[in-house]
């Protein structure tokens, strides 16, 4: 990116738009249920996660944090002993 110049384009709301459009192009590889190429999943997957590291960059945050953080948020959201086995949003379990 260094050699190109392209950190000037690289503002946080560009960034978060390249990762929604980069998902999006993932997404094509499963559409119509028609199996993708490793190959082409792995090029999509690699165009989302380069866009949220490089916003995490210039956001000044540690990747690994932000994801740790999240999963202890999301354990104190969801305890094993409630949704274990369950896909039910918050506030929804069945009686």
């Amino acid at each position: 990116m260094i050699e190109r110049d392209w950190d000037q384009f690289h503002t946080p709301e560009n960034l978060a738009k390249s990762v929604a459009i980069e998902a999006g192009e993932l997404l094509e590889c499963f559409q119509w249920g028609v199996p993708a190429s490793s190959d082409a999943v792995g090029g999509e997957l690699a165009d989302v996660l380069t866009y949220c590291l490089l916003l995490a960059a210039k956001l000044g945050l540690d990747p690994d944090r932000v994801v740790l953080d999240k999963l202890e948020v999301t354990r104190a959201k969801y305890p094993v002993e409630k949704y274990k086995g369950l896909s039910t949003k918050h506030g929804h379990l069945p009686d």
